[in-house]
């Protein structure tokens, strides 16, 4: 324990860019996933064809490869933009934060696009003709009953992606953000005490996967307590 004073802080404010991480990249994962399961059902064959090259490119490439490709290639692409306006700027650098977030929102996306998929194709025609002969209309359809029956089924598969994201956060540390990864490197650099250092960031990351694991089991509970009713 004796190592860790002095880094305390360290490791809760990186814990904390962790969080912020998380949430930016799972509201990410969730708009790229349901876009992508949205393309894939579609009539449309060009829609078809680019969420299935999204899903084979994103779900086959090393994260991260495409966390650096993402971090140097918006650089270098809002440079170039930037010296159109202004021969002058020499160089236009995106937050880590945002490009991170991006990054892991795009390949989890790329899994979720598929659970969200066989989520849809797994709601029951029934429920929809049903509502179709009632006259209700088409989006309220959509909203009242088919998203939350994609939901219910989509849950234990949504929560493996969140595990996924969270672990995930820990490649940012590579490209410069201060999360725990890059304290626990910072204080190894200081104290020499590399085993303490990495079973801290362990235990954290461990703490967030614990507290995912939780809530998606009492989304579970919730989501399908109508099917106990019903026993």
């Amino acid at each position: 324990m004796a190592d860790l004073v002095g880094w305390w802080d360290d490791f809760f404010w990186g814990s904390v860019v962790v969080a912020q991480v998380f949430f930016a990249s799972l509201t990410m994962m969730v708009l790229f996933g349901l876009l992508g399961a949205a393309a894939k059902l579609s009539n449309s064959r060009v829609a078809q064809k680019v969420a299935a090259a999204y899903t084979v490119v994103f779900r086959g490439t090393p994260e991260i490869l495409v966390l650096l490709l993402i971090y140097f290639g918006s650089a270098i692409a809002l440079t170039s933009l930037a010296q159109l306006y202004d021969p002058s700027i020499a160089f236009v650098d995106i937050p880590p934060f945002w490009a991170g977030s991006f990054a892991i929102g795009l390949i989890v996306g790329a899994y979720a696009t598929e659970t969200f998929r066989g989520a849809f194709l797994g709601v029951d025609p029934g429920q929809i003709e049903a509502a179709r002969a009632l006259g209700i209309s088409g989006f309220k359809t959509f909203i009242y009953i088919q998203i939350p029956e994609m939901w219910r089924l989509a849950l234990p598969a949504f929560g493996n992606h969140m595990l996924s994201l969270i672990k995930d956060t820990a490649l940012i540390s590579i490209i410069g953000l201060n999360e725990t990864l890059f304290a626990a490197e910072q204080a190894i650099g200081t104290t020499g005490k590399p085993f303490t250092m990495y079973i801290v960031v362990g235990c954290i990351y461990l703490s967030f996967s614990t507290a995912i694991t939780l809530t998606v089991m009492m989304l579970e509970k919730k989501a399908n307590r109508h099917l106990e009713g019903a026993r």
